[in-house]
């Protein structure tokens, strides 16, 4: 099969409401969304995707992700541990990288995602501590820049508090598209936090920032949202895992501000489970956002994988439905609620337009083999075809056999045995 095949119709997909439609596309966008079988046929066969018995979802895409440091953890084998732990092993390891081994990751795992459903990702990347400190920036404008076409990708300067703020102008201008950082980590949070708003507001661009990374820590994110309050940016926060912890009067305070800036909300389910609570001894707390709460409040919310195998989280499939599938049993969401949070609410705290089977929205979709989304939660089958502006970029396909139980016949002699005991 010839990738990327550029489409104008989907026939007989099954929408997560239960109807089974047709879908015409005119380059990236949905022109019409009609009953199966009422469409009328394309010119070319190659422009027509058969999604019977599939469920069509809007594309997954990851807001919150490290492809810098992705795939790292067989070269590292870092000791198992928290984040303090992580970040040790992680600085000690850039002194030994190469700006091609960091592509060569990258792109490995930007694409084992695309294959998965995502065709947007925002990934962080590190200015480094020692050496070259745009090494790892440079190997992702190239990552991005050769996936043009296949997905989307954002560029995040993850700025530490001893970065200064001429390397993170000199990311900037290499082409990334928002300032970030972790002022939670830092000796003074206020005063990093507000380097780096400063650093985006001289700049003109959006702001992504790691808040609150901790169960016990600084609090950072009522003065994040109060700083940003009237900015036409696009800004975000994630993890925020302390406001989870915090009393509920004063928790309820920090949201209502994180409402009146609209401050995007990114939880990171499987990295914050796995890094938060080892220093507990007993009844470990465990690490997220509150989520139900900032979906109630109408906080933008989303949830991407963070790191994926990696000294932050040894683990991780390259697959949002993973995330998902998280948020329900670790933050008590319904199944739409977690799928929306890695779709199309994922899109929104990203500042992408609206994707999936609606008119006018953009042709982004995740087709998998299953008869509704529950199914597609639960088993997350592999069977999957992805659409990017409009055209199919990753079909996946699967043969299994399975031996089948025989039923035998009792024998007499066991029946006989059996009624003299």
């Amino acid at each position: 099969m010839n990738l990327p095949r550029p489409l104008s119709l989907l026939t007989g997909a099954r929408l997560p409401d239960g109807r089974i439609v047709d879908i015409e596309l005119v380059g990236d966008t949905v022109t019409a969304v009609l009953p199966a079988g009422t469409a009328a046929p394309t010119a070319s066969p190659e422009a027509t995707l058969d999604l019977s018995g599939f469920t069509l979802l809007t594309a997954t895409a990851d807001p919150h992700s490290h492809l810098d440091k992705a795939r790292s953890w067989d070269a590292i084998r870092p000791p198992l541990g928290d984040l303090g732990t992580a970040i040790t092993s992680w600085v000690d390891y850039t002194a030994t990288m190469t700006e091609d081994d960091v592509a060569e990751r990258a792109m490995a795992q930007a694409l084992a995602m695309l294959q998965q459903g995502t065709t947007a990702i925002r990934t962080h990347v590190d200015i480094l501590r020692q050496g070259d400190a745009l090494m790892n920036a440079r190997a992702l404008v190239r990552v991005r820049d050769e996936l043009a076409g296949l997905m989307d990708i954002e560029l995040v300067v993850l700025a530490g508090s001893e970065a200064p703020d001429g390397q993170i102008d000199a990311a900037l201008d290499l082409g990334f598209d928002l300032v970030g950082g972790a002022p939670h980590l830092a000796q003074d949070p206020s005063a990093d936090l507000q380097r780096l708003l400063a650093i985006a507001k001289r700049r003109d661009v959006g702001v992504d920032l790691h808040t609150d990374e901790s169960l016990d820590g600084p609090i950072t994110l009522d003065e994040f949202a109060i700083s940003v309050r009237g900015w036409t940016r696009n800004v975000s926060a994630g993890h925020c895992v302390r406001l989870g912890t915090l009393p509920a009067p004063e928790r309820a305070r920090i949201i209502a501000e994180v409402v009146a800036s609209d401050v995007g909300i990114i939880a990171n389910p499987i990295t914050n489970l796995y890094l938060q609570g080892w220093d507990h001894d007993h009844s470990h707390p465990r690490g997220i956002t509150p989520a139900s709460e900032l979906l109630a409040a109408g906080v933008r919310f989303a949830a991407g994988a963070d790191n994926i195998r990696d000294p932050f989280n040894p683990l991780g499939r390259s697959d949002a439905l993973e995330t998902a599938m998280l948020l329900v049993v670790a933050a008590h969401l319904s199944i739409d609620e977690a799928f929306t949070a890695v779709s199309d609410g994922a899109r929104s705290v990203m500042a992408l337009p609206p994707a999936g089977a609606v008119v006018g929205a953009k042709a982004e979709f995740l087709a998998v083999r299953a008869g509704s989304l529950e199914e597609v939660v639960a088993t997350a089958p592999a069977e999957r075809h992805v659409i990017h502006a409009g055209s199919l970029v990753a079909s996946t396909t699967v043969q299994s056999s399975v031996a089948s139980p025989s039923i035998r016949e009792t024998t007499a002699a066991t029946v006989s045995k059996g009624s003299a005991l």
